[in-house]
């Protein structure tokens, strides 16, 4: 067991939400820069072992979910933090505005169809909780919806949560490992993050200027990130709310979550019966007797 992982996530998952309030969470800690580089370095090396076994058991499935306001960090986070895992036991996928496809279905239609396979590790950019976030603070985009209007009542976001907390709920007792990550930068730092992305030509491709219209819906989008944690962390499907505005500290943060909840899955290489092991000998004494031609 690597404690030091949990002793680092604890304070930042949120499993019962009745009380949270966003309000009272650091987007930045104290912290020794050594000691947090040191840490996602050995973060990366375990969640290496952790997810080698996670596929050749091939019993359970991790889905780790990133939401966060433009700029906090949540390509960058799982780039470092997944950089040791086999490509083949990990899928990613970002989720932009729904194609005219995802408008025809349900609205988890498009991110339940990318869930990830037993033995995998799904990784959603952005998912299913846009409709509790962008789409409660500009609720003009469900007329693009395709909903019955009778359907869209005062209770919509409430029965979004109902329809979320039972989906999640479902998927854990299937064998699914579900984190979420808010990503928690302050807004003087998404500034300076935009104000790099002009400054550097190679980062410009980043910068949208329909960004500065979310950034100016502020508070709105932390009243419904609020919300939307309150409403829906579980222990089966917790919240981890990550201090955001330094990145190197984010990571190590968000590898040291994932660790702490695959740990406790206990996985382990599959056994080998009997007749495997004959088998493996037998392959032993194919290949020695070959050598010696």
């Amino acid at each position: 067991m690597h404690r030091q992982f949990k002793t680092l996530a604890k304070p930042y998952i949120v499993t019962r939400g009745k009380r949270f309030r966003l309000t009272e969470r650091p987007t930045k800690v104290s912290h020794t820069a050594h000691h947090t580089k040191k840490l996602l370095k050995t973060g990366v090396k375990a969640l290496s072992e952790l997810q080698e076994k996670l596929y050749a058991q091939d019993r359970w499935g991790v889905l780790l979910i990133f939401q966060a306001m433009d700029a906090a960090g949540k390509d960058s986070a799982v780039e470092h933090v997944m950089s040791g895992v086999d490509p083949t036991g990990c899928q990613v996928f970002s989720f932009k505005a729904p194609s005219s496809e995802d408008l025809d279905h349900d609205f988890m239609w498009r991110t339940s169809k990318c869930l990830p396979e037993r033995g995998r590790i799904g990784i959603f950019n952005r998912s299913y909780y846009e409709e509790t976030l962008i789409v409660r603070v500009h609720p003009e985009i469900l007329a693009h919806q395709k909903m019955p209007p009778t359907l869209v009542s005062k209770r919509i976001w409430q029965e979004r949560f109902e329809d979320i907390n039972a989906f999640e709920k479902y998927l854990a007792r299937q064998g699914f490992v579900i984190l979420k990550f808010f990503l928690h930068v302050s807004r003087k730092e998404q500034r300076n993050r935009f104000l790099a992305r002009l400054d550097r030509p190679d980062k410009n491709w980043k910068f949208a200027f329909g960004d500065l219209a979310e950034r100016s819906c502020w508070r709105a989008y932390m009243n419904a990130y609020s919300d939307t944690i309150r409403q829906t962390a579980t222990p089966h499907a917790p919240w981890v709310v990550v201090p955001a505005d330094d990145k190197k500290y984010a990571r190590a943060v968000v590898a040291a979550a994932i660790i702490d909840a695959m740990e406790r899955l206990k996985l382990a290489f599959p056994e080998v019966n009997a007749k495997q092991l004959a088998d493996l000998r037998r392959a032993r004494r194919l290949l020695a007797r070959e050598g010696r031609r």
